[in-house]
């Protein structure tokens, strides 16, 4: 009974809304085809040609359900294709920079500030060896500013609304560069965006919660840096964004990708939903508008809802990542040309790496990753009050996030490195010099005072008479201490044992010249480290509800609801 009222009210909302949410039924103008022109298939969602049955399908601001007939999910269909795209250029420029032509490439690049918040989050310490992780985060925006974006988006009304963050997933690589992981967040997921001040206009706009694909809309992707940076506690290095017309060309340039289904497969029912996709049963090399079908289709997919699009989009993902990597089209001027050329064109970049070069040097990074150390996962997350929107899933959103804020593989493989012996620590307390740090800025939350002094005179308190402070005020997730060479490791564990920290705290960094205690935003109040966040057991791969896919899967293959097939 419950879940047929939530049906009614949500068809309900969708016969009031399309007028609302500016869908425009003429949508075969501008280069559309009509049904009975030569190659014309099913259109997808919101496509040229498509009269949106989902009239709820358009711009989210996180105000609607996401299970099986919400209507407002629709532009989250997109996400692969955009997160092919900033990859993919990664990997094209990593394997052919010597047949780009750099100037001409460069200005095709459309350049903005890094971060628009003020939270200042520290970036991590380089290892023992002086590597440091690499976080880009890869977007994807609804805007209707051009032609092509509203052939392609449909909703021409909307040509004059800021464009919405529908797309985000953050691409981790590790400080070794042994293995990379992929985690992308639902677009209505509620959270806290920070100040941002507009880098063209300098409009402030205050703190406050709403859905997170709204970030964008606050001063452009520096304020979703920064709302995924305040979130997550990771540092970002980098953004990447791109939009419709972008996403298609790369699509074009790139070819067929090959995807499987384990059933004849018609994503299309009486009512109008459904993206138009059909396949048969098994493989097929995907490209142009079959593509855009695959990455748009929910209804057809497992449950008909946008979890089972996030999967079908993440093989999308791990196939067109093998194709790159192994494809002579890599190695082909003139259609390395051709890619490159769309890539840059499409492409919004952060200013730190604006030019070809830059990103040649981000791709060489990524080329060295095995597909096989490729794990792509979604944020664990449950449903808010009413379901009207997600929220991160409490205790394995953080989990996942830890993770990649200390640098370990979500595929688990990590934790079979062998352990080395603690060594003894070799200085007495007393004569140990260590100086302390309060880490606990937030742009949302705000610091917490005095917490150096008072960690210090804790340490004091326990033999440790040596200890000093550092007035300087910074922001960082995690308690750290941070050790230079193997001779301060004993000493850096003794302390750390003392004070009740996990062993993950306890870092060596190349850059360190002191053992630094830094109390971070998960020690803010008291003497006496949390109970379960020092766990040492800690968990060493991606919780079962993230639903991590490996990039070697060859085999992965999507399940076709029952009711879509023929």
């Amino acid at each position: 009974m419950r879940q047929s009222s939530v049906r009614g009210d949500r068809s309900r909302r969708r016969q009031g809304g399309a007028q609302e949410l500016g869908w425009d039924d003429s949508l075969y103008e501008e280069g559309g085809l009509p049904p009975d022109a030569p190659g014309w298939e099913p259109p997808a969602d919101g496509a040229v040609g498509a009269v949106p049955a989902d009239a709820g399908d358009g711009p989210s601001d996180g105000g609607g359900r996401r299970r099986g007939r919400r209507a407002r999910r629709g532009k989250g269909r997109k996400v692969l294709r955009w997160t092919a795209l900033g990859v993919g250029l990664l990997l094209v420029c990593g394997a052919g920079a010597g047949y780009l032509y750099y100037e001409h490439l460069n200005s095709n690049l459309h350049k903005e500030p890094r971060s628009l918040g003020g939270n200042g989050l520290k970036k991590p310490d380089p290892n023992a060896f002086g590597q440091t992780p690499l976080n880009i985060l890869l977007l994807g925006s609804d805007g209707r500013d051009k032609k092509e974006n509203i052939k392609l988006g449909g909703a021409r009304q909307d040509a004059d609304r800021k464009p919405l963050a529908d797309v985000q997933m953050l691409l981790h690589v590790s400080a070794d560069r042994s293995n990379m992981s992929v985690i992308s967040i639902p677009r209505d997921t509620r959270v806290p965006i920070p100040k941002c001040t507009d880098p063209k206009d300098g409009t402030v706009y205050p703190q406050t919660t709403a859905a997170i694909n709204q970030s964008l809309q606050h001063g452009g992707p520096g304020c979703t840096l920064a709302t995924w940076q305040e979130l997550t506690g990771i540092y970002i290095d980098h953004f990447m964004m791109v939009d419709f017309a972008g996403v298609v060309d790369m699509a074009d340039a790139i070819g067929g990708v090959p995807v499987c289904v384990d059933r004849n497969v018609y994503s299309h029912d009486r009512k109008g939903h459904g993206s138009g996709l059909r396949l048969e049963k098994g493989t097929h090399p995907v490209k142009g508008v079959q593509a855009l079908q695959w990455l748009r289709t929910r209804y057809g997919f497992e449950d008909n809802t946008d979890i089972g699009r996030a999967k079908a989009q993440h093989m999308y993902m791990n196939s067109m990542v093998r194709q790159l990597k192994e494809d002579a089209k890599l190695t082909n001027p003139g259609e390395l040309h051709d890619l490159a050329e769309a890539a840059t064109k499409a492409l919004t970049v952060d200013e730190e790496i604006d030019t070809v070069t830059k990103l040649y040097d981000l791709g060489s990074d990524l080329q060295r990753v095995p597909t096989k150390r490729i794990t792509m996962v979604t944020m664990p997350w449950q449903y808010g009050p009413g379901e009207q929107y997600v929220m991160p899933k409490p205790g394995e959103a953080e989990q996942t996030f830890a993770l990649l804020r200390n640098d370990v593989a979500l595929d688990g493989k990590d934790a079979k490195k062998k352990p080395t012996p603690d060594p003894k620590p070799s200085t007495p307390k007393s004569e140990l010099k260590v100086v302390v740090q309060n880490g606990t800025n937030s742009s949302v939350s705000g610091p917490v005072s005095g917490r150096a002094s008072v960690i210090q005179q804790q340490l004091a308190g326990l033999g440790y008479t040596a200890a000093g402070t550092d007035s300087g005020l910074t922001t960082q997730a995690d308690t750290t201490l941070t050790y230079k060479g193997k001779a301060q490791r004993g000493d850096a564990l003794a302390l750390a044992k003392a004070l009740g920290l996990p062993k993950g705290a306890v870092r060596e960094s190349s850059s360190a010249t002191e053992l630094r205690l830094v109390v971070g935003n998960d020690w803010r109040s008291g003497t006496e480290y949390p109970k379960g966040t020092g766990d040492d057991k800690a968990a060493d791969k991606a919780p079962e509800s993230a639903g991590a896919l490996n990039g070697e899967d060859k085999k992965a293959c999507m399940k076709v609801n029952p009711e879509y097939t023929f």
